[in-house]
């Protein structure tokens, strides 16, 4: 599936435009991942952070999640969990790039579950 750049609009709209029109109409489908920023980047011989802020449009209106070092994959209908994990997921990546250790990350949620069982 080949994208094509009208000139009508900024480039990450366009691209993320695009992008909208093929998951709506199911050319592409809930699971499949998108090419990679620099893959597209150089397809279309643009900037990758120009991919990356038309993937962040998509991912804002829930269309498309990425996971880090994974790719950015378009979400299935109904799958706001998904959603939720891919986020967690990047919440716990800054943590760890923050230089938390692994039991520090997990004593947090240990912490944050068990204040849930305890009454008020």
């Amino acid at each position: 599936m080949k994208l094509r750049l009208k000139g009508t609009k900024s480039i990450f709209e366009e691209i993320a435009e695009q992008y909208k029109n093929y998951i709506r109409l199911g050319v592409i489908v809930g699971g499949e991942k998108l090419p990679s920023c620099r893959e597209l980047a150089i397809e279309l011989g643009i900037n990758p952070n120009t991919v990356e802020r038309a993937y962040a449009l998509l991912e804002a209106e829930g269309l498309v999640m990425t996971m880090h070092k994974k790719g950015t994959f378009v979400i299935e209908n109904g799958s706001q969990k998904t959603v939720i994990l891919a986020e967690a997921e990047k919440q716990v990546a800054a943590l760890k790039n923050a230089g938390l250790e692994y039991q520090e990350i997990l004593q947090i949620v240990e912490r944050v579950y068990k204040a849930d069982r305890e009454e008020p």
